[in-house]
């Protein structure tokens, strides 16, 4: 009896206790197509980005533009002048900052807004005055040149006229043809300034003519 009680109340530690659930394998990571497009995309713009920063600031040249407003026929002088930094242009034909001395001296063929470019068009290539011609410059008031707006190249005459309260010439006055190189007005005085270019010959008598004041500018076709 003693044996057999003893007997059953040996404990096995050897055996296993009842078995858990088993593990659950690690959930696998989706794979979202849009999102890798998406920064695949990222990296690619990223790089072009890079890439056009680089181009911008390496092909770059420097031009010459008007510093402030140039008006057609105008001398260009070196105050009249500014360098800056453009990115190079087929399209555009801006004079580069290393023709600054050939530039000075020169006539503007055209208007040349502040800040505008410098263009080879822009330039007179004649040489003002001409072998043989002279410049002289004719202050008018607005009622003694044509409200038609003066250019250069420009034919005209300058008509000598009677002073104030005299009556007019019996005959035809007297007059010089000339060619307008340029204009400028002035506000210290309210008259339009005509630069003329006539033969050198003939330049002294305009002189005078126009120092008295009495004279007008006749504008003549401009059909060629």
């Amino acid at each position: 009896m003693t044996t057999a009680t003893n007997k059953d109340r040996t404990i096995d530690h050897g055996s296993a206790g009842p078995a858990g659930p088993p593990l659950a394998p690690p959930p696998k990571l989706r794979r979202r197509p849009a999102l890798v497009a998406v920064a695949a995309a990222m990296v690619c713009l990223g790089a072009a980005l890079a890439a056009w920063a680089w181009t911008a600031t390496t092909n770059t040249t420097e031009v010459l533009v008007a510093r402030d407003g140039i008006a057609r026929g105008q001398v260009i002088e070196a105050d009249d002048l500014a360098r800056v930094q453009i990115g190079t242009d087929p399209a555009l034909d801006p004079m580069p900052a290393s023709a600054f001395d050939t530039v000075v001296g020169k006539r503007a063929s055209l208007d040349i807004a502040a800040g505008g470019f410098v263009t080879r068009s822009a330039l007179a290539t004649t040489v003002v005055p001409a072998e043989g011609s002279s410049v002289v410059g004719v202050a008018v008031t607005p009622a003694q040149a044509p409200s038609e707006p003066l250019q250069v190249g420009d034919r005209v005459r300058v008509v000598v006229t009677p002073p104030a309260g005299d009556a007019p010439p019996s005959g035809t006055p007297a007059a010089s043809d000339a060619e307008v190189v340029g204009t400028r007005y002035s506000e210290e005085t309210g008259q339009l300034v005509v630069d003329v270019q006539v033969a050198a010959g003939d330049a002294t008598l305009l002189a005078a003519r126009a120092a008295t004041g009495n004279v007008a500018i006749v504008l003549d076709s401009r059909e060629r």
